[in-house]
């Protein structure tokens, strides 16, 4: 995010947090040493209604937060065309881990590879079928993430994508 909008220093993290893992998301010390190094402010919002999204937003204009982040939730995947549209309305650089928030219309998208999770979750599907039982096979996360970029959002934006991120994007919108 920081790369696609280089102006925004302070940039909300947007969690609903009726999802469990919402705590560890707003202490994500990842998240804050991002920020750190490139010598971000986080802002964290919380929304679990669609209300609460439209409050948020309000919020990130009245403050002129220069950017978002969305945090992975399955609340805010089914609201990624509000969330898309509402970053659009108020020309806030947007960014999430879900792939359909860019085909929505949002700025980016950065997260695991749901065919890779999807392959990996039917392999696992498959040594159990065949007699593994589940508390014997290891722990597997993707490894691969994908880089999704909205070339006409970044327009609209008046951004300005390097061509280095356009390079290694796996998908990019135009």
């Amino acid at each position: 995010m920081h790369q696609l909008a280089p102006k925004a220093d302070i940039v909300a993290v947007l969690v609903n947090p009726n999802n469990r893992t919402a705590a560890a998301s707003t202490r994500d010390s990842i998240l804050k040493s991002a920020a750190a190094v490139h010598g971000l402010q986080l802002v964290y919002l919380t929304a679990s209604t669609v209300s609460e999204i439209d409050a948020a937003f309000s919020e990130i204009v009245n403050r002129q937060i220069g950017a978002i982040y969305v945090a992975p939730d399955g609340f805010f995947i089914a609201q990624a065309k509000r969330l898309a549209e509402l970053s659009t309305r108020y020309a806030i650089p947007a960014g999430a881990e879900m792939r359909e928030f860019p085909a929505f219309g949002g700025l980016m998208s950065y997260g695991m590879d749901l065919r890779e999770m999807s392959r990996l979750v039917g392999n696992y599907a498959g040594r159990i079928l065949k007699g593994a039982k589940p508390a014997d096979l290891p722990v597997q996360r993707a490894t691969k993430l994908e880089l999704i970029i909205n070339l006409r959002t970044a327009k609209a934006l008046d951004l300005q994508i390097p061509d280095n991120l356009l390079a290694v994007a796996d998908e990019v919108i135009e």
